[in-house]
């Protein structure tokens, strides 16, 4: 796997990813809006954009009860829709925790709590839940590593 800058190309075709229920959560409405947020976002290849990840404020789920502090660096992440389901995501979310390593701070990412999938990735990886929240009608939780 190869992380490159994010490109306008790379932005659209994550813009324009479909997923099944109940991850369609994940879907991206297109929009100049998240268009110009995900360029500060890198992109994952391995031949062909199989995913992207963003480290610090992007990774945060603006909230009206959790307050994120800089104790930790966060990490969000995103897969192509395809690659989902198939044991892809055990060496893309450790391509990611290695990228975070080197700001020196302890792991922390923040999931949709019906996403067992990645919670179980994630509790694997060594992460666990600190705490959760709600936004809007969404449960998420927050685990550190």
């Amino acid at each position: 796997m190869d992380i490159r800058s994010m490109t306008r190309q790379d932005a659209h075709a994550i813009q324009a990813w479909t997923y099944e229920s109940p991850y369609d959560f994940y879907n991206q409405e297109a929009s100049a809006e998240g268009l110009d947020e995900l360029m500060a976002y890198q992109a994952v290849h391995d031949g062909t954009l199989i995913g992207f990840y963003c480290l610090g404020r992007y990774a945060q789920v603006p909230n009206d009860t959790y307050v994120y502090d800089d104790t930790y660096i966060d990490l969000g992440l995103g897969m192509h829709p395809d690659r989902t389901g198939q044991g892809n995501g055990r060496t893309f979310v450790q391509l990611v925790m290695q990228e975070a390593a080197r700001e020196g701070k302890p792991l922390r990412l923040t999931v949709a709590a019906f996403n067992e999938r990645a919670i179980h990735l994630y509790e694997r990886l060594g992460f666990q839940q600190v705490t959760s929240f709600e936004k809007g009608s969404t449960r998420f939780l927050v685990m550190t590593r």
